[in-house]
């Protein structure tokens, strides 16, 4: 028979094993083991929660008369004074009692005696954490929402400054047709825009209340979910018992936005990294987002955007080691769970310093104009335009793409770009070209003429920016 001592935190308990379960235990849970199945050391971030759903649950054992009224303050008091000691650094964790639930409850019943003992009625750790989780994540998911479109206001301001600023557009990396730099911009805004809903459609599904469920087949005692529910700010109850205690869909489908969201970021990066670079000089990075070399004088290397680059990995691995921590589990709940916090905790953390990164860095891009300009001169980027051009001559475009093949075939054995050309070079390849086509073989022609909805024309892209920005506004 085991003797009682005290754990870190004063509070009673069988030296054989976790008093909240060890009525059936006869020898102490292996030192070894107790470390490895104990989660406090990472889980009592969800202790704002945990304390939040305590409460709401006491109420509601009030309600029903399980506790009266009396009891209820000195479980809300006590509560409320264990929640200022972590805020301000002062409670004592004990690994010994495992997680976050059970080092708040034991601090509790010691400070109130029985009375605390009575807070989990109707009630077990399965449902108490996938309560908080949901809770937690919930609080997170409200804090990255307005990072997103802060980024997104940064973004959008960013091309409306750029909206005549013209630049090569690329496929396969190679110079296609000229854009302006604020259409460029534009299309990181509608990328960000679309990780907004999918982080808005995560919360809405996460927003059911799984508190009542139990272990897994719900309660006798005769609770009220609709109440907790309520008092949690959660559109509902769930509906089944056996799911609520078991799915995690919620930090998956987070992650699954996570790893959408840094994807983008990192397209972004890779833009900024090249246009940062000698070969491009399309823009500057501040001093502040960048650092030096240790051999070379010369780097300014730009670790911000490789940074949040290189992140996308980590959080793309925290998505799998959900996805697979999940895979074949049978229902409901099963220890395994425990190892989804750690991932769906780092992957918030690592989404929200990277745009905290990304919405400091943006505004301060500087644009080098002349170098994008003269870049969109080189690669015959105005090839499509001629050939757009002999196709309202009458000439159809499978035969104008074909001439203006030739065309450039001539500029690259010349060193011309199609703009360089005089008219008589031209019509070498078609006597239908007439001096008006130098209107559209300048660049400023090019992308005025792509002067329609979602096109790269200047006057589209300042009202397309209006419409971000008035979207943005009204949506927060």
């Amino acid at each position: 028979m085991g003797k009682s001592n005290k754990n870190k935190a004063g509070q009673l308990e069988n030296s054989a094993t976790n008093s909240s379960w060890g009525g059936r235990f006869n020898e102490p849970v292996d030192a070894f083991v107790a470390r490895f199945t104990a989660s406090v050391d990472f889980d009592q971030r969800l202790a704002p929660q945990d304390i939040q759903g305590s409460i709401a649950h006491a109420k509601m054992l009030e309600k029903v008369g399980i506790l009266d009224s009396g009891e209820l303050t000195q479980i809300i008091d006590g509560l409320q004074e264990i929640a200022s000691e972590i805020s301000e650094g002062r409670f004592v964790w004990s690994q010994a009692l495992e997680d976050v639930h059970m080092n708040i409850e034991a601090a509790l019943t010691e400070r109130i005696g029985i009375v605390g003992k009575k807070l989990h009625t109707g009630r077990s750790r399965n449902d108490q954490v996938a309560t908080d989780i949901r809770l937690w994540l919930r609080d997170q998911i409200d804090t990255i929402k307005p990072s997103i479109s802060q980024l997104q206001r940064h973004i959008v301001n960013l091309a409306v400054a750029e909206a005549n600023t013209i630049m090569p557009g690329f496929t396969h990396l190679q110079t296609a047709q000229p854009v302006t730099f604020g259409h460029h911009l534009l299309a990181w805004n509608e990328m960000l825009e679309r990780d907004f809903g999918r982080l808005c459609d995560c919360r809405k599904r996460l927003n059911q209340s799984p508190l009542g469920s139990a272990a897994l087949a719900g309660t006798s005692y005769p609770i009220d979910r609709e109440f907790t529910a309520a008092e949690l700010a959660f559109s509902k109850p769930s509906e089944n018992s056996l799911d609520s205690v078991s799915d995690r869909d919620f930090a998956i489908e987070f992650c699954a936005f996570a790893s959408m969201l840094m994807t983008h970021l990192s397209r972004i990066s890779e833009e900024l990294i090249l246009w940062a670079s000698a070969q491009f000089q399309f823009i500057d990075l501040p001093d502040r987002f960048c650092t030096g070399s240790s051999i070379m004088p010369q780097k300014k290397n730009p670790d911000v955007p490789e940074l949040v680059r290189g992140k996308t990995g980590r959080v793309t691995g925290q998505l799998i080691s959900l996805l697979t921590l999940m895979k074949a589990q049978p229902l409901a709940y099963n220890k395994d769970n425990q190892e989804d916090k750690e991932p769906l905790f780092d992957a918030v953390d690592t989404v929200l310093d990277c745009l905290r990164a990304f919405g400091d860095m943006i505004p301060a891009i500087q644009a080098n104009r002349e170098a994008m300009y003269g870049a969109a001169r080189k690669g015959f980027s105005t090839a499509t335009d001629l050939a757009d051009y002999l196709v309202c001559k009458g000439i159809p475009f499978r035969d104008s793409h074909e001439i203006v093949g030739r065309a450039v075939a001539y500029g690259i054995a010349n060193n011309k770009d199609l703009g360089e050309m005089s008219l008589k070079e031209l019509q070498r390849f078609s006597d239908l070209i007439e001096q008006d086509v130098f209107d559209v073989l300048t660049l400023e022609g090019s992308v005025a003429a792509r002067n329609h909805m979602g096109g790269t024309a200047p006057e589209q892209v300042k009202a397309a920016a209006a419409r971000a920005l008035e979207l943005i506004r009204t949506r927060n």
